[in-house]
């Protein structure tokens, strides 16, 4: 921090700290628009180079600064959606959103040390593993625009300034956005039942029991893994309750090193396998009344750096 960031009275200026608060919504906003943990916070460190590069005198003319910190933000995101598109295409086996962890902290080195709340990622229905997979069928314009206005509620005439189309053609995308939306089936299990049924799932996987799998599972469910070639995994779904519990039966998890430990996965129930302290993979669910649907387990040793330490 240098001198110039200080009053009169030696304490962080007050439109310093009003810049730095934002920092949490930069994240939750990134996030959401990428699905990656590691690329939010390279928006979030980008958007605040380009703020600190302007002129005090610059940054005095700015009225709102956390509105020009989201739209700087939006607009970065917008632009990496497209070339992720790209990049996915080349992309190893299946591509799932990097899972959270309940606790995640966001300070440099993801340490689990103490940080103040304001840091940490809101955990709720937006970020929850089902909900990004449909982000990701979304068009850039449909993702930036949806989330800012039915998850962040910004005005669409705000939304249409961030994202450099008039407040009609923003509604047009939102629309279009929210009728992907619909497609899914809303859940209709409470947290609890959800946390029973991963918890039967862990009891039934470790005892390689499949018919117990079997019966946890959807008949049209589907498993996905995630190890991005650096790890094994497979390179398409598998599909249906019989093939995905004789799969889950046949894997690694009964070994007697690995551990499976219930955990909160983007804000919903979810496991993680761990050997001597280090995460292997975490699985998210999506379930539907008594029956598991879809699991996505992320093997991906890059997307698991924030479950391992």
């Amino acid at each position: 921090m240098s001198t110039q960031d200080l009053s009169e009275d030696g304490q962080v200026d007050p439109g310093l700290s009003a810049v730095l608060s934002e920092r949490r919504q930069l994240i939750n906003l990134a996030y959401r628009f990428l699905g990656s943990v590691a690329d939010a916070e390279d928006v979030v460190q980008e958007t605040y180079a380009r703020w600190y590069a302007l002129s005090p005198k610059e940054q005095e003319a700015i009225a709102a600064p956390g509105g020009w910190l989201t739209k700087v933000a939006s607009r970065i995101c917008l632009d990496l959606l497209g070339s992720a598109r790209a990049r996915r295409e080349r992309y190893v086996g299946e591509w799932v959103p990097e899972p959270l962890p309940g606790g995640m902290e966001w300070i440099s080195g993801r340490s689990h040390t103490a940080v103040d709340p304001a840091d940490r990622v809101t955990l709720d229905e937006s970020v929850n593993m089902a909900f990004l997979v449909v982000l990701e069928s979304m068009t850039p314009a449909e993702r930036v625009v949806f989330i800012l206005h039915d998850v962040f509620h910004y005005a669409f005439a705000e939304v249409a300034e961030i994202v450099g189309r008039t407040p009609a053609a923003c509604r047009k995308l939102a629309s279009s956005a929210r009728r992907r939306i619909s497609t899914q089936p809303a859940p209709v299990t409470t947290q609890s039942q959800r946390t029973g049924i991963v918890r039967d799932f862990k009891q039934a996987w470790e005892a390689k029991d499949i018919e117990a799998l079997i019966g946890l599972l959807d008949p049209d469910a589907t498993a996905i893994t995630d190890g991005g070639g650096l790890v094994g995994a497979l390179l398409h779904p598998v599909e249906g309750g019989e093939q995905v519990a004789r799969f889950f039966a046949g894997s690694a998890a009964g070994a007697p090193e690995v551990t499976i430990v219930e955990c909160a996965v983007n804000g919903q129930p979810g496991l993680v396998l761990q050997r001597a302290g280090t995460t292997l993979s975490v699985l998210a669910f999506d379930v539907a009344g008594d029956r598991i649907t879809r699991i996505w387990a992320v093997l991906n040793p890059e997307k698991l750096r924030p479950w391992t330490g």
